[in-house]
């Protein structure tokens, strides 16, 4: 069993802000670029997810749940899932998002349009 002080010193180093500056100040740049190539996919999948819900007549403050679902999704897309794989994973998510009231038509129209992911094959 660690002691309290050992506790407390680990705790310290941990929070070593000057240590904490460092190292971030020497991954910023490798962050940052990957910041500049990701964001531009992401807002354009938003964009697209919005196109979706305009399209479907969704009230404007269940936009910020498709989002979340739509970000998911591209998360998915991001791994080394495809195929039936991937519609599978999609199908438990719009379960998961139609369990939190979202209409599951729009959702399977962003799973679709947006992702080009097809229904499962399979249940």
């Amino acid at each position: 069993m660690i002691d309290p002080s050992r506790r407390i010193e680990n705790w310290d180093a941990g929070f070593d802000t000057t240590a904490i500056k460092a190292k971030t100040d020497k991954k910023r740049p490798k962050m940052l670029e990957h910041v500049s190539s990701v964001q531009p996919m992401l807002a354009a999948m938003e964009l697209q997810v919005k196109q979706v819900c305009d399209g479907a007549g969704c009230s404007i403050i269940q936009y910020p749940f498709y989002l979340c679902f739509g970000r998911e999704m591209w998360s998915l897309t991001r791994k080394d899932v495809s195929g039936e794989s991937m519609a599978q994973e999609a199908a438990t998510l719009i379960a998961k998002w139609v369990a939190r009231g979202l209409a599951s038509p729009v959702l399977q129209a962003i799973r679709s349009d947006v992702f080009n992911v097809g229904a499962p094959i399979s249940p």
